[in-house]
């Protein structure tokens, strides 16, 4: 919701391990090995959102109330956020096919347990192991791109894996809606499993092997649990956010508690011989920028996707179906830019690519920020199409820049921080613009003529208001709702568009040049390539 190794062109000639290189690396297996890293992260992507299609199918069948129904998303959050960090590290040590491998076969069987379920929190549980086992497949999936892919192509291979980690969003509730309105809830998770199984397949035949591993440093226990804990303590008060407000108790104890475990996370990885994560990748200009520029991007498109589905489904009328149809043109300007990127690159440099692609971002956020009562789809997919084009041409040279400055031993961990960055960066984005969103809404919706309990629901959402509407035949209600909701879409849809903007400005005067970049990826490899010579 993120997305060259330095060495990846020595790599090619010589393996990590001195053999020689693997024939995944032919022209025809390697495209298929992205086919199968691209299954991967697309049922990850699916199964991100095909849950919420199917949550008021669950609250009737399991009677699950509404914080037994927070947590079933929230629970898949958690995990995810959490174990990002030390799997990065695991992969490097054990292995980045096994660890992957491993992580798809398990998400296979959690989806199988899962369509068993008959109780609330035995979903809660199954969401949480899959969470668990999607952050493992994320970074791990992206640390191979560099061994199966020259330097040359990597950027393509890059914008292919962007495109299917992004389209499992949309495509989830047109999956999932599909399946309710054909099978039983249990289906949504049913449908992960032969995916998942033509993903390991496929895996096993095609995937580079793993380097032998001999020396192994001791692993960071106390880094890990203070990561794993302000990491769950962030994550944990962000998901309390649409409850409790962000000046609740239990939220503001929870974020204090993560900047304080997350600061002794911070000085304890800058101290120790053998780091979970190693935060000197900071200190090149190429892991700083790339990352913070995808972080902006993902701020500003997990805003976008938060606030259309609503808009498509709540203010225009379409289905989950419909809804998942309608947000493809996002999809569609993606693969667009990563057409055009792969030329545009290398003849203009990313510092000249990056900032155009945001400023282009910021434009379709802008130009939806307009939406009006009156305005169809069509121009919802004008300016949706417009945000995908601005959202590929700036996340896949940023990715690339990232993958640059990897050092070709540790792919998974430097991804697991890329991955780590970018998901607390869209959590609390989400938490942030969720907030914008209701604050606009409320600050336009006048209740003051219906019943307490009328009023409440109208106040809770665009789609509650629509319900009171029709219970009372209350036209009224339901156009001030929809104008009021479209009030709050504008503020959200405004501050991705000036957070584009502000990372087009930042990426232009911070990113590195390009031929500064270029030589040092040119020495590096170089320098590699002697030494194995």
């Amino acid at each position: 919701m993120t997305v060259n190794s330095h060495l990846a062109v020595a790599s090619h000639q010589v393996a990590p391990n001195g053999r020689p290189p693997c024939p995944c690396t032919s022209p025809p297996r390697r495209w298929l090995a992205l086919a199968a890293l691209t299954l991967s992260v697309l049922i990850v992507g699916l199964d991100g959102t095909v849950i919420n299609v199917a949550l008021p199918t669950i609250a009737n069948e399991l009677r699950a109330d509404s914080a037994q129904l927070q947590w079933i998303g929230g629970g898949y959050l958690l995990t995810l956020s959490v174990a990002m960090l030390p799997v990065g590290l695991l992969g490097d040590r054990l292995g980045h096919k096994r660890l992957l491998l491993s992580g798809i076969s398990l998400f296979g069987l959690a989806s199988l347990v899962g369509t068993l379920a008959q109780a609330p929190a035995a979903v809660i549980a199954v969401r949480s192991v899959l969470g668990l086992d999607a952050a493992a497949i994320m970074p791990l999936s992206m640390a191979i791109l560099p061994r199966v892919f020259a330097k040359e192509e990597l950027p393509k291979a890059i914008a292919v894996w962007t495109a299917a980690t992004a389209l499992g969003m949309p495509v989830g509730p047109v999956v999932g809606g599909w399946l309710l309105d054909h099978f039983w809830w249990g289906s949504v998770f049913l449908f992960n499993v032969p995916v998942a199984a033509l993903a390991v397949l496929a895996g096993l035949w095609l995937l580079p092997r793993d380097a032998e591993r001999t020396a192994r440093a001791p692993f960071d226990t106390l880094g890990t649990v203070l990561g794993g804990l302000g990491i769950t303590a962030l994550v944990y008060g962000t998901i309390l956010i649409p409850e409790d407000g962000w000046t609740g108790p239990a939220v503001m104890a929870s974020l204090i508690g993560a900047a304080a475990l997350l600061t002794g996370f911070v000085l304890r990885e800058r101290r120790h011989p053998h780091p979970l994560v190693d935060l000197k990748l900071f200190a090149d200009r190429r892991f700083l920028w790339g990352t913070l520029i995808a972080v902006f991007v993902n701020f500003a498109v997990m805003g976008i996707l938060f606030v259309v589905p609503q808009y498509l489904q709540s203010v225009l009328g379409n289905d989950a179906f419909g809804t998942g149809l309608r947000v493809l043109p996002l999809i569609g300007g993606l693969m667009a830019a990563a057409a055009a990127s792969e030329p545009l690159v290398p003849r203009l440099g990313a510092r000249t690519v990056i900032p155009v692609g945001l400023l282009v971002l910021g434009a379709g956020a802008f130009l939806g920020a307009t939406t009006g009562l009156g305005d169809g789809y069509g121009f919802t997919a004008l300016w949706l199409a417009l945000t995908g084009l601005g959202f590929g041409l700036a996340v896949v040279p940023a990715t690339s820049l990232v993958m640059a400055a990897l050092p070709q031993d540790n792919t998974g961990t430097g991804t697991s921080l890329l991955e780590t960055v970018q998901q607390l960066g869209s959590v609390l984005g989400v938490a942030g613009l969720g907030s914008l969103l209701s604050y606009g809404y409320l600050a336009r919706l006048h209740t003051g003529r219906l019943p307490a309990p009328a009023a409440d629901t109208a106040r809770d959402s665009v789609s509650g208001a629509d319900a009171v509407a029709a219970r009372l035949h209350d036209t009224g209600l339901a156009v001030a709702a929809h104008a009021s909701f479209l009030h709050g879409m504008t503020l959200v849809l405004a501050v991705c568009g000036a957070i584009a903007v502000l990372g087009a400005v930042l990426a232009a005067f911070f990113l590195p040049e390009r031929a500064r970049c270029s030589r040092t990826v040119a020495r590096s490899a170089a320098q590699h390539a002697e030494s194995v010579a």
